[in-house]
């Protein structure tokens, strides 16, 4: 069992961004000195409500901080860019993480991105398997030529390469079923979200599974799954401290579209508890526990990256569940 943790680099307009990276640093140490397997970030631009530092210079300098644990990126919004700069961009993290580096990509989900890169929200499946198939291209150190629908390349080579070989793990992220699909046939493995209810993921592996089959590939030896997380001594206390936090975080989501991704009949708008139930882990050690261990017998998931902070949330709690995990929940998972 592997544990993950996200950088959470969303925070509410106003505050000092250089006094909460200064935060992401001491969160990143403690979580190596936890016993974390690995730290990853996500992307989105335009953030607004929040402030948000992008991520793939964040975890270059976080990775300084990294000591074994992986470091990756969950996801990369791969339509919205360039293939030789992804290119070129990944196999220097690769290198600065000496062959620790995890490549996750996605469609991205809002209108205000699409429009600011001028990609047309029709055009974003196009864009990200041409896209990707140039950068598997272009890793390999071969010269290529391409010329497709979105991307030109003409006696092109990178000379730089990954570390990894073939390259870095490619991981796909997807909310509804085409996504799914979609990340049997490409994908090193599907990164399931922390939006869906588990009885939503529990069919959705059903399809992933039969995708893998009808694409002749084999279940990926490491499946990782996002869970919003949050423990305190005690479940009431748990529930009272992330509210405020958990619950404006998914307000904002909902104003992004996110939950229109969600496959159908999900959606962002229940009241806290039930919005918490099935769909995330909030309580104490013995919780997160028992609940971990659903989702393991239920979907075979074998890492878990926790998100333990959301925007406006105080670092001492953070550091707190950081603590509480690698004390009381982590040992529960390496005994014998």
């Amino acid at each position: 069992m592997k544990f993950g943790l996200i950088v959470s680099k969303q925070h509410p307009a106003g505050v000092s961004m250089v006094d909460r990276f200064r935060e992401h640093i001491d969160q990143v140490r403690a979580a190596r000195d936890a016993g974390f397997d690995l730290i990853v970030m996500g992307q989105h631009f335009l953030s607004t409500p929040f402030q948000e530092v992008q991520s793939l210079p964040a975890l270059a300098r976080l990775a300084a901080e990294a000591g074994p644990m992986r470091v990756g990126a969950t996801v990369i919004l791969l339509p919205l860019l360039n293939p030789v700069d992804v290119a070129e961009q990944v196999a220097t993290l690769d290198v600065i993480t000496e062959g620790r580096f995890v490549f996750g990509v996605g469609l991205g989900y809002r209108d205000e991105e699409n429009e600011a890169f001028g990609v047309a929200a029709k055009e974003r499946v196009g864009r990200l398997v041409e896209g990707l198939e140039v950068i598997k291209r272009l890793w390999t150190g071969d010269e290529i030529t391409h010329h497709g629908r979105f991307f030109h390349l003409t006696r092109a080579r990178m000379m730089l390469r990954p570390v990894q070989r073939p390259h870095p793990p490619i991981w796909f992220a997807a909310n509804n079923d085409a996504a799914v699909m979609r990340a049997a046939r490409l994908g090193d493995t599907w990164v399931i979200n922390p939006h869906a209810k588990l009885a939503v993921l529990e069919r959705q592996m059903g399809v992933y599974r039969q995708a893998l089959r009808d694409a002749g590939r084999p279940f990926p030896a490491e499946l990782p799954i996002i869970k919003e997380l949050y423990v305190a001594p005690d479940r009431r206390s748990a529930l009272k401290e992330c509210q405020p936090f958990l619950e404006a975080k998914y307000k904002a989501y909902a104003s992004w579209g996110q939950d229109k991704a969600l496959p159908e009949g999900d959606s962002f708008s229940h009241e806290f508890a039930e919005l918490v139930a099935d769909r995330f882990i909030v309580g104490d050690p013995n919780d997160a526990v028992r609940e971990i261990r659903r989702y393991v017998e239920r979907l075979g998931a074998n890492s878990f990256i926790f998100r333990i902070q959301w925007p406006g949330m105080e670092q001492a709690k953070v550091l707190r569940s950081i603590e509480l995990l690698a004390k009381h929940v982590f040992p529960a998972f390496t005994k014998g």
